[in-house]
């Protein structure tokens, strides 16, 4: 067997990263899910980082099928489209081309019946991407709450429960608005346990939040909110659609991080590695479970449990980071953890690891995520990087690009969540 140096690790895990984004592309995915053409129209709807390319693979799919409808998806990710009409808008804080999406959306499906069909395709980032605030709420009112709850530490799930109470289109408020149309939503998940009602704030599903469950959310994170957003989750009126209330509303998964993370195993077995899922919903703080990784990372180098080396230990899920007053950089999630996973190795020998976002973007930046090799923290401080004070400051996106180990995939397409490989021989 060949020595495992550093270009041989780093190469073995880039191939395992663009494995898992692959096996979630949604031109090889969606037409196994498609439910049958209808006897009447078909309106095509949709937002998220996913939905052009979602829209492009379905006219591919029904070419004899009459189309039309309206995406949204965030800038950069539009793809050409024939027949459906494609919005570029502002993520992760919606900007007026979300308003002007969501309207647009609601707009195409005025004056459907029953022999209809609204086919919604859905994807990380549709939250974002397809805003409307209720009678009262202005889109900065939304705008602030947003930008609040993204530095509030809060998970996805607990900011997509403020952001339904908002808005005239989430929280199925969208296949309320088709009705009688029957709702066929094929849907790429990005958010920890796959839950359709969490899924960009899950438009054409019931939701089982309510009111008070957003004001508890804004209240355990200390979040300030415009007076408006405060008189707003007061009231009891104007709830979502509760369960139960969207009957001729259905959902597909054409894509989740369990079926990237097997991708990713498939791929390590064929480089010669054990492979070893740990989950694909792992939540907390990015540096925190950085630390714990690199626990585990150490006890499979040094008594090899609970794999044997060489192997890989493989992650999936949404981690957070909380932005204090030092919180000045340019970290995103990823990168964070991957610094957190340096500082705990110390420079140990034989371990390294790769992090991003499988939708290329790792929070607002131009990388995916990083690579951490044995000599990262060497390299960074014969940079003049202080790693411990650029975790604090939240700069981990500064310190691998000084040391020339940022992942850049460019957009790719799709998004289910983060993907994190740790790479032991």
């Amino acid at each position: 067997m060949a020595e495992w140096t550093d270009q041989r690790a780093r190469e073995a895990l880039d191939r395992i990263f663009r494995a898992s984004i692959a096996a979630a592309d949604p031109r090889r995915m969606l037409a196994l899910h498609l439910p049958s053409p209808p006897l009447g129209r078909c309106v095509v709807v949709g937002a998220g980082k996913s939905a052009a390319v979602m829209a492009a693979a379905l006219e591919d799919a029904w070419p004899g099928v009459d189309l039309s409808g309206v995406v949204v998806t965030r800038y950069g990710h539009a793809v050409p489209t024939r027949r459906v009409r494609v919005i570029e808008a502002n993520h992760p804080v919606p900007d007026a081309n979300s308003e002007l999406g969501a309207r647009s959306v609601l707009e195409a499906l005025q004056g459907l019946g029953a022999d209809d069909l609204v086919v919604a395709l859905i994807s990380g980032g549709g939250s974002a991407l397809m805003a409307l605030p209720v009678d009262g709420l202005t889109l900065a009112d939304k705008q602030a709450v947003n930008r609040a709850l993204l530095a509030s530490g809060a998970t996805i799930s607990e900011m997509n429960a403020v952001r339904k109470h908002l808005s005239r289109i989430k929280g199925g408020r969208l296949a309320a608005a088709a009705a009688p149309a029957r709702v066929m939503t094929l849907a790429i998940s990005d958010v920890p346990g796959d839950d359709p009602a969490v899924i960009a704030s899950g438009p054409t599903v019931p939701d089982p939040t309510t009111f008070a469950d957003a004001r508890a959310i804004i209240a355990r994170y200390g979040v300030v909110l415009p007076p408006a957003v405060a008189a707003r989750l007061q009231q009891e009126a104007d709830e979502t659609p509760k369960p139960g209330s969207l009957p001729r509303a259905e959902f597909r998964l054409i894509a989740t991080p369990a079926m990237a993370l097997r991708a990713a195993a498939d791929e390590a077995v064929r480089l010669g590695l054990t492979p070893l899922i740990l989950g694909d919903a792992l939540e907390g703080e990015s540096r925190e479970m950085g630390t714990v990784m690199a626990g585990i990372a150490r006890s499979v180098a040094t008594h090899g449990q609970p794999v044997r080396a060489p192997a890989v230990l493989l992650s999936g899920g949404e981690t957070t980071v909380s932005i204090g007053a030092g919180g000045t950089g340019r970290g995103g999630r990823n990168t964070e953890f991957l610094l957190g996973l340096a500082l705990a190795l110390g420079g140990a020998a034989g371990i390294w690891a790769v992090a991003g976002d499988t939708d290329g973007i790792d929070g607002t930046d131009d990388a995916a995520g990083a690579f951490v090799t044995p000599d990262t923290l060497a390299r960074a401080r014969a940079a003049g990087l202080d790693p411990h004070g650029v975790l604090a400051a939240h700069d981990s996106y500064g310190l691998f690009d000084a040391i020339g180990d940022l992942v850049r995939t460019g957009p790719t397409l799709t998004n289910v969540n983060d993907m994190r490989a740790i790479l032991i021989v």
